[in-house]
């Protein structure tokens, strides 16, 4: 179901098009998004940009100038559309993508979708850029826990004993897995990968990039487009070029916990803003947080058997 075009949005997003494109739109349709308001707009030129506005709240989560650093950054590795404004409050111009299909997991659990997506991840993973913006994952998750509790939004009975538990599983891991930290997505959700009417993969949507453990893209990818163990492996081989070690497993495993701890603290940090379907979205996440930690123990377990 199409949303609707948000009446406030439209003077902002008619000044961009003549400021940045030098045209005025004759068609705009609203596109998906969370917490930004994105739309597709065709100018009388007949030529197709997006227009992001940024949504209520998101400056207190997100630093515009450094997904920005970001987004230049994938635009010149060629892995997202060709962007041409960014504004200081993170409006954002871009080229839209033709023929356009976004992503779901059922097109992502495919061979084919995960060779190409590896392929995109090992280009931006292996760029040897330093952007300088660290995705610091435990130190988002404690900003995001000061914002639930200025906001007195409640927290689950037991989250004090989990956030425990994956600060144990995260001294464990450090301790044998060796953590690189290169440009990464952060955000690799399905609807963030889009394939244009060639085939052609892109990566979009930047407002998390920053240097990280390149694992986590791995395990967010995952997680958002619902892999099993079977689609996991075929990642997993996928990127490591058929050489996936118990350490590489362990490594992925608790990554896959790290994803939905933050994103957990991020969608409660949300509510406020977004209600209801935010606290739906960090109950989803928050309990599959709790089944990987058991996956993450049985493996563990097993490894150890095996020895």
């Amino acid at each position: 179901m199409a949303k609707e075009v948000i009446d406030k949005d439209l003077p902002k997003v008619a000044n961009l098009c003549r400021e940045v494109l030098g045209e005025s739109f004759i068609q705009i349709w609203r596109l998906g998004g969370n917490t930004n308001r994105t739309y597709h707009v065709v100018l009388g030129d007949e030529n197709e940009y997006v227009i992001r506005i940024p949504g209520e709240g998101t400056e207190e989560l997100i630093v515009r100038k450094n997904e920005n650093v970001s987004t230049a950054l994938a635009n010149k590795l060629n892995i997202d559309a060709r962007l041409l404004h960014f504004g200081e409050d993170g409006a954002k111009v871009s080229e839209y993508i033709m023929g356009a299909i976004t992503m779901f997991p059922g097109e992502l659990q495919k061979e084919s979708r995960i060779v190409q997506m590896t392929e995109l991840l090992k280009r931006l993973h292996t760029c040897g850029e330093d952007t300088g913006i660290y995705f610091e994952v435990f130190d988002m998750a404690a900003g995001y826990e000061r914002i639930i509790t200025e906001n007195e939004v409640p927290m689950y009975n037991d989250y004090l004993q989990i956030k425990s538990t994956v600060m144990d599983i995260k001294k464990e891991v450090d301790a044998v897995c060796e953590i690189i930290r290169v440009p990464c997505h952060n955000d690799a959700l399905c609807e963030n990968w889009v394939v244009d009417g060639n085939g052609r993969m892109y990566l979009i949507d930047w407002e998390y990039a920053g240097m990280n453990d390149a694992m986590w893209d791995l395990a967010d990818v995952s997680i958002e487009a619902g892999y099993n163990s079977e689609t996991d492996e075929k990642l997993l081989h996928c990127y490591f070029d058929g050489v996936v070690t118990d350490s590489i497993r362990k490594h992925f495993l608790a990554s896959k916990i790290y994803v939905d701890y933050l994103w957990t603290l991020w969608a409660k940090a949300r509510v406020p803003y977004d209600g209801q379907p935010m606290e739906d979205w960090a109950v989803e996440r928050y309990i599959r947080l709790k089944k990987n930690i058991e996956e993450y123990f049985k493996y563990k377990s097993e490894e150890e058997l095996s020895l």
